[in-house]
């Protein structure tokens, strides 16, 4: 290993991922809650899809993006965990070239399919409370087909860039990533020349992509809580807020520490390494957890049916 940190060499055959500096010798500990939440998180997402699938009830646009959401959750969190827990367990440092960049790909593309999803789950909750009566002539099951394609296509092809760039870039100095997984600005960084290109579309996608579907979901929800407030009653504005709270929630629970692990990496120099890294895991880890839960504990008809299942499986 010491040999790669000084020899020139142009496209490594493998990196090292260094995983968490300063916190080696704690990362079998880490690795337990990290094991946890994967569990949790590949446990709850499937049971969701099995919910929505088995339940004809819950074939309406709203499902299915959670349907979206709950795949999307699942590729995003197996695309770093395996990898993660074998360096921690076995100290399984080398990830092969090709196989660190499909990972940054997969990593970022699903992370954009992500934030499309709740643009599309605001949208549907502003018609579903804005203009009830409308709300199935609107969100056909073709309009759900495209939406759903849209925020596929639009994550997988503006992410194409990220490998692209990363693959042609010279790494003369070191091929040691000082990260649990192959994040963007922590492999490109290693190369030996100058990144402003992919620097700036990171940058790009950041503030337009993702600041438009912020932008747009505060929109909705400001549209959402007008007329709500709006409705007579308090019993009937709490049981319209109540049809929308679990989609602030896992918005909250998404973009607050993506925003956080974002600025860090750009800005937070003074800020321990190792602090970047645990920010960065809890980003694509935390989400794919809490989501189900969120989503079958304030989500009647998916509670129901869950209690359905353990009551006659129990019976």
């Amino acid at each position: 290993m010491s040999d790669s940190n000084t020899t020139n060499f142009t496209n490594p055959s493998t990196f090292i991922l260094l995983g968490i500096p300063d916190l080696q010798m704690a990362q079998v500990w880490i690795s337990i809650p990290f094991c946890t939440m994967y569990a949790i998180a590949i446990l709850g997402n499937f049971i969701i899809l099995f919910i929505v699938k088995r339940e004809t009830s819950l074939h309406e646009p709203m499902y299915y993006f959670l349907c979206m959401l709950a795949i999307t959750d699942l590729v995003l969190s197996t695309s770093t965990l395996p990898k993660m827990l074998s360096l921690f367990w076995f100290n399984s440092r080398e990830i092969n070239f090709s196989a660190c960049l499909t990972q940054m790909y997969f990593i970022h593309c699903f992370s954009g399919m992500e934030s499309g999803i709740f643009v599309a789950m605001a949208w549907d909750r502003y018609v579903a409370i804005c203009d009830p009566l409308r709300h199935s002539i609107i969100l056909t099951n073709p309009i759900v087909a495209k939406i759903s394609l849209a925020v596929v296509l639009r994550g997988s092809m503006l992410i194409l860039p990220y490998p692209f760039l990363a693959r042609q870039w010279p790494y003369c100095r070191t091929n040691i990533i000082p990260h649990t997984y192959c994040e963007h600005i922590a492999v490109v960084k290693l190369a030996c020349t100058d990144i402003h290109i992919s620097s700036y579309y990171g940058l790009f996608l950041a503030f337009l992509v993702t600041g438009l579907d912020v932008f747009f979901i505060a929109v909705s929800y400001i549209q959402i809580l007008r007329a709500i407030f709006s409705l007579p009653t308090k019993d009937a504005r709490l049981k319209t807020f109540g049809t929308c709270s679990s989609h602030l929630c896992v918005i909250l629970i998404f973009y607050i520490p993506a925003l956080f692990s974002f600025l860090m990496h750009r800005f937070g120099h003074n800020l321990a390494l190792h602090f970047h890294i645990l920010i960065a895991n809890v980003y694509l880890l935390v989400p794919p957890m809490l989501n189900p839960i969120i989503y079958g504990m304030r989500t009647k008809q998916i509670w129901n049916r869950l209690l359905q299942l353990f009551t006659h499986r129990g019976t």
